[in-house]
């Protein structure tokens, strides 16, 4: 734990700027996958074509290793080095759970819920912002969850591209052979996905509107005696 304590507060290993570097490509490529995925499944929802086209597409990106595509756009010189290729990689990787479940909510509303706003009047842009998105926010949270859960693990992978952040650590403690470094580094991304987890599960929570809350409670079985004897 000493030897844990001195490597942070270490200038020379600068954890404070690492930190930094980490947070910053995890949350720009967070932001990013949110107005995307959100932005592409609206929009596709109500083509069946474009809808099977882009559920497909996000499965397929999800089997792509991160580590692969880090490796393959290096040598691209509009990507080049550094937070770029990182980022581009990263939000990838945390599109498709946000925009499945965004696609699956919107799809999932009762079209008897629809025509009902329909027959009073309101326009598309009122349908979806009044109704469609307030239904669909919890099921939108549970995907932004899972997709900043993964980025935040997975951000480590940027250190292959010189991106910094505790990947850095992770690799050099490898390289070297430290465990100190590695720990450096692992521990805080473990922290930060915990909380990201604990913060996202509240959040998606609070976004579920009192109405539709279901509270699933397990009945206790109790049997008489003469219940039991027939038995």
């Amino acid at each position: 734990m000493n030897a844990l304590l001195n490597f942070i507060a270490d200038p020379h290993n600068n954890f404070i700027g690492q930190s930094i570097a980490y947070l910053r490509i995890c949350a720009i490529s967070i932001m990013l996958a949110i107005v995307i995925g959100v932005v592409l499944a609206v929009a596709v929802s109500r083509s069946p074509v474009l809808s099977f086209i882009a559920v497909n597409l996000s499965g397929l990106l999800r089997a792509i290793p991160v580590i692969a595509f880090l490796v393959a756009v290096v040598p691209l010189p509009f990507l080049g080095i550094g937070e770029t290729p990182a980022t581009v990689a990263l939000v990838i990787l945390g599109i498709p759970p946000i925009l499945l479940n965004t696609y699956t909510g919107i799809r999932g509303i009762d079209p008897a819920t629809i025509d009902a706003a329909k027959g009073m009047g309101m326009t598309y842009w009122q349908i979806l912002t009044r109704i469609q998105a307030p239904l669909t926010l919890p099921v939108v949270a549970a995907g932004v969850r899972t997709s900043a859960v993964q980025v935040v693990a997975t951000a480590t992978l940027a250190a292959i591209t010189g991106a910094g952040g505790y990947g850095s650590y992770i690799f050099d403690g490898f390289n070297t052979f430290n465990n100190t470094a590695i720990f450096a580094g692992a521990i805080p991304v473990a922290v930060l996905a915990l909380i990201i987890e604990v913060a996202m599960g509240w959040l998606e929570r609070a976004l579920t509107p009192v109405g539709i809350r279901r509270e699933v409670v397990q009945p206790h079985m109790v049997v008489k005696q003469g219940e039991l004897a027939k038995a």
